[in-house]
């Protein structure tokens, strides 16, 4: 019998992601920046990307509980606060990098371009310090 990765990343939360879909929050969230770059920029894959991956999310959710590292910080709590509170650098601060959480929080986000980096890295920036933190 196959044993189970633990699980990093939500469903539910990809889910409820999905609907706002064709601005690729769903990719970003599971892992999948590129795509989620291209599904932003041209309205999830004109429609067509988005509704298939209606489909998609539950393998999606596996392959992210493979590829990303469980430990103290929470996934799914980092990309909230990422997405309603980024420019703020709140998800910042949840990670322990006050240096660029007050950064973030002086210039809206790093002017943004922080933000966006965010999107791209986060779930890697997580799963290095869950991995630093469990050694």
């Amino acid at each position: 019998m196959a044993t189970l990765a633990p699980s990093t990343h939500n469903k539910f939360i990809g889910y409820i992601l999905w609907i706002f879909g064709f601005t690729g929050a769903h990719r970003f969230y599971f892992g999948k920046p590129k795509t989620g770059i291209l599904w932003f920029l041209t309205g999830g894959l004109f429609l067509v990307g988005w509704i298939v991956d209606l489909f998609l999310i539950p393998s999606m959710d596996r392959e992210a509980d493979r590829r990303f590292a469980t430990g103290q910080l929470e996934y799914s709590l980092a990309w909230i606060l990422l997405t309603f509170l980024g420019v703020l650098g709140v998800h910042r601060f949840y990670m322990g990098k006050w240096g660029t959480g007050i950064l973030y929080l002086l210039t809206g986000g790093f002017l943004l371009i922080g933000v966006v980096y965010d999107f791209c890295t986060l779930n890697t920036q997580i799963s290095e310090l869950n991995s630093r933190r469990s050694s």
